[in-house]
């Protein structure tokens, strides 16, 4: 009995440090979308390597006690908000946003021009990365 009882224990371990693993990868994530840009929760989830727990993700959003997270660049699919509009928390969040350059238009957000990585204007008109220097040949 006492093999089942550590193996009980081992598992139950080993789930805690799982998922404090996966709230790390969340947050991660979460602190480095850009300023000025926005992402939904299923993008965050599918970034930190959890693809379908976007639940999560809203999740460690509210239980998070670490370094601030820049939770007002996260939004529904659909570039809404997850806050009832009109509270205070949907206020905040529109200008902290808009603080950013990030427009809230009908109680959304343009994917299109403020998605993370979904600004076809920069990746089209943005000035390419810096060349690498060539070595040179060895001479003989």
């Amino acid at each position: 009995m006492t093999k089942s009882v550590d193996r009980r224990n081992a598992a139950a371990k080993t789930g805690r440090d799982d998922d404090a693993n996966a709230e790390m990868r969340i947050a991660r994530t979460i602190l480095s979308i850009p300023e000025g840009s926005v992402s939904s929760y299923g993008e965050i989830a599918t970034r930190a390597g959890l693809p379908g727990r976007a639940r999560l993700v809203g999740y460690v959003l509210g239980a998070w006690d670490g370094e601030p997270l820049p939770w007002h660049r996260v939004v529904r699919s659909s570039g809404e908000s997850a806050f009832a509009p009109g509270s205070a928390s949907f206020r905040k969040q529109v200008r902290l946003l808009a603080a950013e350059g990030v427009l809230v238009v009908n109680r959304k957000v343009d994917l299109a021009a403020h998605g993370w990585d979904r600004n076809l204007d920069q990746a089209l008109w943005a000035p390419p990365p810096a060349a690498k220097p060539r070595k040179k040949a060895a001479r003989r």
